[in-house]
């Protein structure tokens, strides 16, 4: 059977976004990546653990990482008794799904999910570390599956000859909606805003755009509603970090503000994703805030007088009146009727 992340661009394939084999685990360095092709070395899992808190892979990336690292926890503690790696492989768990706070509830049932191959493993006298990483495995394909679900759904929404305006790095959703609609000969022009102060935007998401093959053009974080104006941006979408059952919308930083030029120039909001079970409402989430040297720089180079102060918000909150319809594999739906998607699995984290 075809693999899933077959045709998607070089960042997107399962063993260049993080791969566990001889007790390591890979990750692609999405800091420097596409100007400098690297990749981190992981030797236990509190170096997984700390390379997604350090944001080494970002967007989706953090939860095929956490699942890999789960496995290379495993193979820290092979050959402890079966008590001990159970408390090795649960203290492991909370390592990393905490790495991040706001996402750590989704990254907890990633861990979950580990676990209970492990259990399996364990009952059936297999090899823990290849037990998890085969569920990491089965698990990217079933979540690229259900992604090109929801591709096939977006694209619906895209015209022939149509202008996106993205934000952020929606990962595999990026890949999908490409790939769909080349399929399907749409001619798209994306609008990528750079996305500081990680740039994801004008290194991640263009670079992908360009590698599968489409017109893409990167603007700065202040240009949205100038582009979405001027040069007739027909949809705006993104991902999401959580979007929580009564229909807010937490992604990076820029989104809300993006969202509220596009309702205000009649343009269309679509929130990929999937409804966050474990976020019933907005005051569940907790925003993350990071280093705030990092907005008085730009890749390294500092940019802002010694003594003045940085904020640094990861994330921002878009609220549902905002927000046109959030794109599953079920099909589109109010941001005001998200409990009609019904259950998912556990690890079906849609980035």
């Amino acid at each position: 059977m075809e693999r899933p992340d077959h045709d998607l661009a070089f960042m997107l394939q399962y063993e260049n976004i993080a791969w566990y084999e001889d007790g390591a685990v890979r990750i692609l360095d999405r800091r420097c990546y596409p100007r400098t092709v690297s990749f981190v070395t992981c030797r236990t899992h509190g170096e997984v653990a700390q390379a997604i808190a350090d944001m080494v892979t970002q967007s989706a990336g953090p939860y095929p990482a956490a699942a890999m690292g789960m496995a290379l926890a495993a193979y820290e503690c092979q050959n402890e008794s079966e008590e001990k790696q159970r408390a090795f492989l649960t203290a492991a768990a909370e390592r990393i799904s905490t790495a991040r706070p706001t996402t750590a509830k989704r990254m907890a049932r990633v861990c979950e999910t580990m676990l209970a191959a492990a259990e399996t493993a364990w009952r059936s006298g297999a090899s823990v570390p290849e037990a998890i990483k085969r569920r990491a495995i089965e698990a990217n394909d079933s979540r690229y599956r259900k992604i090109a679900k929801i591709a096939a759904h977006l694209v619906d929404k895209f015209p022939d000859d149509g202008t996106i305006l993205t934000q952020c790095f929606a990962e595999t959703i990026v890949g999908m909606m490409l790939r769909e609609s080349k399929e399907r000969g749409k001619r798209l022009r994306i609008f990528c805003p750079e996305t500081r102060p990680y740039f994801q935007g004008a290194r991640l998401t263009a670079t992908v755009c360009y590698e599968m093959g489409f017109d893409v053009t990167v603007i700065t974080d202040n240009m949205p509603a100038f582009v979405m104006q001027r040069e007739r941006v027909d949809v705006f979408t993104s991902a999401a970090d959580a979007i929580t059952m009564d229909g807010y919308v937490v992604n990076k930083v820029g989104t809300f503000q993006i969202a509220i030029a596009a309702k205000h120039l009649g343009v269309p909001y679509y929130v990929t994703g999937v409804p966050d079970t474990v976020h019933p409402t907005i005051g569940d989430v907790q925003i993350e805030f990071r280093d705030p040297a990092f907005v008085l720089e730009a890749m390294g180079v500092k940019t802002a007088r010694d003594g003045v102060k940085g904020y640094y918000p990861a994330f921002d909150i878009t609220p549902p009146e905002l927000v046109t319809g959030v794109v599953t594999d079920k099909g589109i739906l109010s941001p005001y009727r998200l409990s009609d998607y019904g259950a998912r699995d556990a690890y079906e984290v849609v980035v």
